[in-house]
Protein backbone atom coordinates (compact mmCIF):
# COMPACT_ATOMS: atom_id res chain seq x y z
CA UNK A 1 0.00 0.00 0.00
CA UNK A 2 1.09 3.47 -0.99
CA UNK A 3 -0.41 6.77 0.13
CA UNK A 4 0.19 9.87 -1.50
CA UNK A 5 -0.42 13.30 -0.18
CA UNK A 6 0.26 16.29 -2.91
CA UNK A 7 1.17 19.89 -2.02
CA UNK A 8 2.32 22.89 -3.73
CA UNK A 9 -1.12 24.49 -5.35
CA UNK A 10 -1.86 28.12 -5.22
CA UNK A 11 -3.13 30.53 -7.56
CA UNK A 12 -0.40 32.67 -9.99
CA UNK A 13 -0.79 34.42 -12.73
CA UNK A 14 -0.57 33.69 -16.23
CA UNK A 15 3.42 33.01 -17.26
CA UNK A 16 4.16 32.00 -13.18
CA UNK A 17 5.62 29.20 -12.19
CA UNK A 18 4.37 26.57 -9.48
CA UNK A 19 6.10 22.98 -8.43
CA UNK A 20 3.70 20.63 -7.11
CA UNK A 21 5.30 17.95 -4.88
CA UNK A 22 3.74 14.32 -4.05
CA UNK A 23 4.49 12.64 -0.96
CA UNK A 24 4.50 8.86 -1.05
CA UNK A 25 4.87 6.59 2.30
CA UNK A 26 6.10 2.90 1.92
CA UNK A 27 9.52 1.65 1.61
CA UNK A 28 8.74 0.67 -2.20
CA UNK A 29 8.24 3.97 -3.82
CA UNK A 30 11.19 3.50 -5.86
CA UNK A 31 9.70 0.78 -7.96
CA UNK A 32 6.24 2.39 -8.31
CA UNK A 33 5.47 4.45 -11.34
CA UNK A 34 4.52 7.78 -10.85
CA UNK A 35 2.07 9.90 -12.53
CA UNK A 36 0.18 13.75 -12.37
CA UNK A 37 -3.34 13.97 -13.65
CA UNK A 38 -5.86 16.52 -13.55
CA UNK A 39 -9.37 17.57 -13.66
CA UNK A 40 -11.38 20.44 -14.12
CA UNK A 41 -15.08 21.35 -13.33
CA UNK A 42 -17.80 19.54 -15.48
CA UNK A 43 -14.29 17.29 -17.56
CA UNK A 44 -12.84 14.04 -17.15
CA UNK A 45 -9.55 13.33 -15.25
CA UNK A 46 -6.79 13.99 -17.62
CA UNK A 47 -2.88 13.05 -17.85
CA UNK A 48 -0.89 15.01 -17.19
CA UNK A 49 2.93 13.18 -16.78
CA UNK A 50 4.10 10.10 -15.66
CA UNK A 51 7.53 8.68 -14.51
CA UNK A 52 8.28 5.20 -14.25
CA UNK A 53 10.42 4.03 -11.76
CA UNK A 54 13.55 3.47 -14.52
CA UNK A 55 13.36 7.39 -15.21
CA UNK A 56 11.43 7.15 -18.37
CA UNK A 57 8.79 10.15 -18.67
CA UNK A 58 6.02 10.95 -20.84
CA UNK A 59 4.03 14.32 -20.84
CA UNK A 60 0.66 15.16 -22.76
CA UNK A 61 1.01 17.68 -25.82
CA UNK A 62 -0.89 20.64 -23.91
CA UNK A 63 2.09 20.62 -21.34
CA UNK A 64 4.90 19.13 -23.41
CA UNK A 65 8.31 21.86 -23.09
CA UNK A 66 6.33 23.59 -20.74
CA UNK A 67 6.06 20.90 -17.23
CA UNK A 68 8.41 18.54 -16.10
CA UNK A 69 7.94 15.64 -13.77
CA UNK A 70 11.04 14.30 -11.44
CA UNK A 71 11.28 12.44 -8.87
CA UNK A 72 13.41 11.83 -5.70
CA UNK A 73 13.40 8.07 -4.79
CA UNK A 74 15.70 9.20 -1.09
CA UNK A 75 12.89 11.34 -0.10
CA UNK A 76 9.76 8.98 -1.63
CA UNK A 77 8.79 12.10 -3.16
CA UNK A 78 7.90 12.89 -6.94
CA UNK A 79 7.12 16.73 -8.54
CA UNK A 80 5.73 18.69 -11.19
CA UNK A 81 7.23 21.81 -12.07
CA UNK A 82 5.32 23.87 -13.95
CA UNK A 83 6.45 27.11 -15.69
CA UNK A 84 4.73 29.47 -18.63
CA UNK A 85 1.70 28.22 -16.72
CA UNK A 86 -2.04 29.65 -18.75
CA UNK A 87 -5.58 29.90 -17.23
CA UNK A 88 -6.28 26.50 -19.13
CA UNK A 89 -3.91 25.07 -16.39
CA UNK A 90 -6.34 25.67 -14.01
CA UNK A 91 -7.55 22.38 -12.21
CA UNK A 92 -7.19 19.84 -9.06
CA UNK A 93 -4.07 18.20 -9.69
CA UNK A 94 -4.02 14.53 -8.35
CA UNK A 95 -0.58 12.46 -7.50
CA UNK A 96 -1.09 8.98 -9.13
CA UNK A 97 0.87 5.97 -8.74
CA UNK A 98 1.28 2.34 -9.47
CA UNK A 99 3.46 -0.88 -9.13
CA UNK A 100 2.98 -1.96 -12.90
CA UNK A 101 6.15 -2.33 -15.43
CA UNK A 102 8.58 0.48 -16.32
CA UNK A 103 8.31 -0.81 -20.08
CA UNK A 104 4.46 0.62 -20.38
CA UNK A 105 3.63 4.17 -19.48
CA UNK A 106 -0.45 4.28 -18.15
CA UNK A 107 -1.67 7.80 -19.57
CA UNK A 108 -5.68 6.85 -18.31
CA UNK A 109 -6.84 6.82 -14.67
CA UNK A 110 -7.61 3.29 -14.76
CA UNK A 111 -3.71 2.74 -15.20
CA UNK A 112 -3.35 3.79 -11.58
CA UNK A 113 -4.16 2.18 -8.18
CA UNK A 114 -3.24 4.75 -5.70
CA UNK A 115 -4.03 8.50 -5.78
CA UNK A 116 -3.45 11.72 -3.07
CA UNK A 117 -6.40 13.89 -2.50
CA UNK A 118 -5.14 16.66 -4.90
CA UNK A 119 -4.36 20.18 -4.69
CA UNK A 120 -5.74 23.07 -6.33
CA UNK A 121 -3.91 25.10 -8.82
CA UNK A 122 -5.20 28.24 -10.42
CA UNK A 123 -4.03 30.59 -12.79
CA UNK A 124 -5.37 33.60 -13.29
CA UNK A 125 -5.04 35.64 -16.72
Amino acid sequence: QVQLVESGGGLVQTGGSLRLSCAASGRTFSSYNMGWFRQSPEKEREFVAAITWTGSTRYADSVKGRFTISRDNAKNTVYLQMNSLKPEDTAVYYCAGNDGSPVFIATTARGYNYWGQGTQVTVSS
